[in-house]
């Protein structure tokens, strides 16, 4: 009796799951197909790129007149396409730092009446570590262009495709977190803040230091390689082997050292970083010659143009297709 229960609970089961499996994939079907002919320009990426990177703004450092006007050409870019704030201000003040700086955040509204309260955020940190007591053959600021320059102007091109009336179910946050460089401070601070207003997240996908292109069989890596199904989905969005993983990001434990993990630690959904620094491909970490000239741009817009279809899918798949694994 025992084992004709059991034989009967697996059948029953296997049908259940069956069922299900056919509703899901009934709904995935019925997903209107996203164009993603949009180019991304590569002017405009060298554009970008080259101010955040360029000695006026002195290395961007958090509370620094650098970081300031950082942060006011990302709001005014935020506002030259027609992108909200999504909160009173686009500014938003740390709570976590003795001092004045604040995380610039974007915002797009879902247009799938249910799905518009699930929040997909897409993040950069603009700060770096400003001007060094001691030079380099003169040179005194460390102008952070692939850490995270590089980074923001990704995050920068994807708030304009998105501005241009792409269809996106779910809502989208356009993050640009302070004070990474000093303990992930923003991303704590709005993890935090969000959580507190119950901010429906389902994923954030952060970018970090892609301004160099990797020498393997995949663009980029992503931290915390196996905790989500993140990569594996990106790959099927794209259609192409675009994400992989890289050895050294579990030796180095990467997934806790970007502004991914606060929001990992207070949601725990998929929140992820992606990278093209692999240890390997470039010598000038927290260093003054981290300049717009060492910068690949042609690689910068090739990445950001490969992610688009993913980026897409991510925000209107009618089910939560990314999920935890552990």
């Amino acid at each position: 009796m025992k084992n004709k229960f059991k034989h009967f609970t697996i059948i029953s089961f296997c049908l259940l799951s069956y069922s299900v499996t056919v509703a899901q994939q009934a709904r995935v079907a019925s997903l209107k197909k996203i164009s993603t002919d949009y180019k991304v320009n590569e002017t405009d990426v060298s554009r970008t790129l080259k101010y955040l990177a360029s000695d006026e703004l002195e290395g961007r450092e958090t509370g620094e007149k650098g970081m300031v006007k950082a942060a006011d050409f990302l709001v005014q870019l935020l506002k030259d396409n027609n992108i909200k704030p999504y909160f009173q201000s686009y500014r938003d003040t740390l709570s976590t730092f003795d001092g004045t700086a604040f995380n610039v955040v974007g915002y797009i509204e879902g247009t799938d009446v249910k799905l518009k309260d699930e929040f997909i955020i897409l993040s950069a940190h603009y700060d770096h570590i400003g001007i060094t007591e001691k030079g380099i053959d003169g040179d005194f600021i460390n102008n952070g262009a692939n850490d995270d320059a590089s980074g923001v102007t990704a995050v920068a091109e994807m708030a304009k495709y998105f501005s241009k009336g792409k269809n996106n179910s779910r809502s989208i946050l356009f993050v640009f977190f302070a004070g990474e460089e000093i303990g992930l401070l923003g991303s704590k601070h709005l993890a935090k803040k969000l959580k507190e207003q119950n901010l429906q997240l389902y994923a954030q996908f952060n970018i970090e230091m892609i301004g160099v292109p990797m020498k393997r069989d995949y663009l980029a890596y992503i931290t915390g390689f196996d905790k989500s199904n993140m990569a594996a989905k990106i790959n099927e969005y794209t259609g192409k082997n675009s994400i992989g993983f890289l050895p050294k990001e579990a030796e180095y434990q990467l997934f806790y050292r970007s502004d991914n993990f606060p929001f990992y630690d207070v949601f725990k959904v998929p929140c992820q970083s992606v990278s093209t620094f692999d240890f390997e491909n470039f010598e000038f970490y927290h260093h003054v010659s981290d300049e717009f000239k060492a910068m690949d741009i042609s690689h910068i817009t090739s990445f950001i143009q490969e992610l688009l279809p993913a980026m897409t899918q991510m925000v209107n798949t009618p089910i939560k297709e990314i999920i935890m694994l552990k």
